[in-house]
């Protein structure tokens, strides 16, 4: 399926029916007065959070979400049907802007939770409203509210407790994959992740990473973690894939940064750590400011292990702790899961 994270879209609330002007026409009730219904609400348009959804495809194929309107009053005093409510799943961690004024509207940032985007306009009222002593017949109604329509700019960001981030093949992919049962990509070529991936991390009841569910074991806590294609230098201002999918960190609470040996590029992992946090304050200072656990990954190659014993050294002047760690036989992802853990559980 594709990946749609920013779309736009004109929702337009249902029209209210307009009110009746009617008399009874009954036998031995003269002058039976007026007897013309309310017309009826128009439908609203209503977002719930579905946490089955993981694009906005299905909203930018529609581009237009239009209620129905409500039905026109009749006589006999009968008023109008009201418009049924369109509502529309969208993923959880949709935002909806005004596309004029970019102003933020609402946050579908839980499962089922309900926002109304555009209220259906109120019914008329019929002339049964405005007999009066001195007009005991009024001719006169009210014609329905139009509903309320707007432009809206759709973004979604996905909701992780942990976000992975690194330069393009330092090994987030497969990272995930170790701890959780996401299956992104893995080759040997940069931007292999095009799109990000979430993976659900259980602790099992020894308090460790319970890296393959089984079905029946019980689970003592989870938490939920992001992988964004890679970043590199200038990714806040556009360069590569960086500038489209950094907002999906903005709302977790912790960051793994992985880091590692890429002689044929010839970067050094302390310029790396320095250029894609440069790259976080850019984007948001907030963001930046998040607690972060770095690793060097691939740690079950000889090479980077040696240069993960220097690159420790000059981490720890700046009081950073630099773990290794190898997704491939799994040493040192236990101690990595259950930093993270400890960040992502405090209140």
């Amino acid at each position: 399926m594709k990946f749609v994270d920013s779309c736009e879209v004109k929702v337009l609330a249902g029209d209210g029916g307009n009110g009746c002007v009617a008399f009874r026409r009954e036998k031995y009730i003269p002058h039976g007065g007026p007897a013309g219904g309310d017309g009826g609400k128009g439908g609203d348009v209503v977002f719930v959070g579905d946490p089955g959804k993981t694009t906005l495809l299905d909203v930018q194929l529609t581009r237009r979400l239009a209620a129905e309107g409500g039905e026109p009053g009749r006589g006999k005093d009968q008023y109008g049907k009201g418009g049924p409510d369109l509502v529309v799943q969208v993923p959880v961690g949709t935002q909806g802007f005004d596309a004029e004024t970019s102003a933020l509207l609402f946050d579908v940032d839980a499962a089922d939770k309900q926002v109304v985007i555009a209220r259906g306009g109120r019914g008329g009222r019929g002339n049964i409203h405005f007999a009066s002593s001195f007009d005991r017949a009024p001719r006169r109604a009210e014609p329905g509210e139009p509903g309320q329509q707007i432009q809206l700019r759709l973004e979604l960001k996905v909701m992780a407790d942990v976000g992975l981030l690194g330069f393009p093949n330092v090994g987030k992919s497969t990272f995930i994959r170790a701890i959780s049962r996401a299956r992104p990509k893995v080759a040997d070529y940069p931007f292999t992740t095009l799109v990000p991936h979430l993976g659900v991390v259980g602790i099992d009841s020894d308090g460790g990473p319970a890296t393959s569910i089984r079905r029946g074991q019980h689970i003592g806590a989870s938490f939920v973690v992001a992988d964004i294609p890679g970043l590199i230098p200038g990714a806040a201002s556009g360069a590569g894939l960086g500038i489209r999918f950094l907002k999906h960190v903005e709302r977790t609470r912790a960051l793994l940064h992985l880091v590692t040996l890429d002689a044929g590029e010839g970067r050094d992992v302390v310029a790396d750590f320095d250029a894609l946090n440069a790259e976080l304050r850019a984007f948001d200072p907030e963001l930046a400011a998040r607690p972060q656990v770095v690793a060097m990954s691939k740690g079950d190659l000889p090479e980077v292990r040696e240069a993960w014993a220097k690159a420790k050294k000059k981490f720890a002047r700046r009081k950073i702790d630099l773990k290794l760690v190898s997704a491939a036989t799994g040493d040192g992802v236990r101690e990595i899961v259950l930093a993270l853990y400890s960040l992502v559980k405090k209140p």
